[in-house]
């Protein structure tokens, strides 16, 4: 059996990852496998454990970071979250394309774990300007004005990055954007 791919999507918060991401997975035809990452947060409603996340304690995760049991991590409101090696090597040995959707840095952490392994596919999601990500930003209604310039200055920041990628993807239109990652992903099976 053919070893899966790893496929890693990144890019600044508001970019629209997750949006796009489930476009992308509606073409059962990729084998897609989403990847659950590890966390010391408490489950929320209706959250299982195996299902949305791996829910483990502080001290079993840091035995994980120790052991280097992680393709990458980090340290978010008091909590731990990372995605566990094992979890997507099982994966990827089964023959599953496996779909990490994570934040720069964690991209930049897993990406310098598989520099030879022709199996990964970087991806880097752009915004169409910086005016655009910011209006994204602001039409959730989530966060303070603090919080939200926080955010615009990272993203700047880590747009200058997406050369650190295999293929950037402009966000212009999520169905448009969808298409020209099912296409690269399809590229790449073959």
């Amino acid at each position: 059996m053919k070893k899966g791919l790893l496929i890693v999507l990144s890019g600044p918060s508001g970019v629209g990852k997750g949006t796009v991401r489930k476009l992308v997975f509606e073409d059962e035809s990729l084998n897609l496998e989403y990847s659950i990452s590890m966390t010391t947060r408490l489950p929320r409603n209706q959250e299982e454990n195996g299902k949305d996340y791996f829910f483990v304690t502080k001290e079993e995760f840091e035995e994980k970071i120790k052991d280097n049991e992680l393709l990458e991590y980090a340290r978010f409101v008091g909590n731990y979250y990372g995605t566990p090696r094992a979890y997507v090597e099982k994966l990827r040995n089964e023959g599953k394309n496996v779909f990490l959707e994570i934040e720069v840095e964690g991209a930049k952490q897993v990406l310098s774990k598989f520099k030879d392994d022709e199996g990964v596919v970087s991806i880097f999601l752009l915004p169409p300007s910086i005016e655009e990500l910011e209006k994204r930003i602001r039409g959730r209604r989530s966060e303070p004005e603090e919080i939200i310039q926080e955010r615009l200055g990272k993203a700047k920041s880590e747009m200058s990055l997406a050369t650190n990628y295999e293929y950037s993807v402009l966000n212009d239109n999520v169905v448009d954007a969808s298409e020209r990652i099912k296409k690269i992903i399809k590229n790449r099976i073959k």
